[in-house]
């Protein structure tokens, strides 16, 4: 509750101090432009590529060891205590390798949106710039423009700059 109230807080704060102190000010919705782009579509299905030959490798894992799983349950009083070292052995291999995996992938994705993000970041000072805006701020942030005709949203003019 009292992060909400914070936001709430400093989305009021930089709202105001913003409309108070800039003749244009303008609004942009990152997550729009983000999911708008072809650079953000192009990514994903590059990451897919890298990252398919692992998580093939992880699923046909999985399925051996769901089969010796099954096979070591169907034959409890048989088994030794080598199959089920080895079972276990296997089982600890699969669980690092897709933690890392998990990990690996986590972090390419962080690297990639960063760089979008750096884009989208370039290209809405580049338009703030070309249209004269004084001060761009997440569309999130003002909650209730006092003074809405120096308020243009400018996300859609960032979308087509970044295309």
């Amino acid at each position: 509750m009292k992060k909400l109230l914070c936001s709430v807080s400093l989305g009021l704060i930089l709202s105001v101090s913003a409309s108070a102190y800039a003749e244009k000010v303008a609004v942009i919705n990152v997550g729009d432009v983000f999911q708008n782009i072809a650079t953000s579509k192009a990514v994903t299905k590059q990451l897919e590529k890298e990252f398919k030959g692992r998580a093939n490798e992880l699923q046909n894992m999985e399925k051996d060891l769901q089969a010796r799983a099954e096979k070591l349950q169907k034959s409890a009083a048989k088994s030794n205590e080598k199959d089920l070292q080895a079972f276990e052995a296997k089982r600890k291999d699969f669980l690092q390798k897709a933690q890392q995996f998990e990990q690996d992938n986590q972090r390419r994705q962080q690297e990639e949106r960063n760089k979008i993000l750096q884009t989208i970041k370039t290209t809405t000072k580049v338009v703030a710039e070309k249209e004269r805006y004084d001060v761009v701020v997440g569309v999130n942030a003002v909650l209730y423009p006092e003074n809405s005709s120096n308020l243009k949203n400018i996300t859609d003019l960032v979308i087509k700059k970044v295309k």
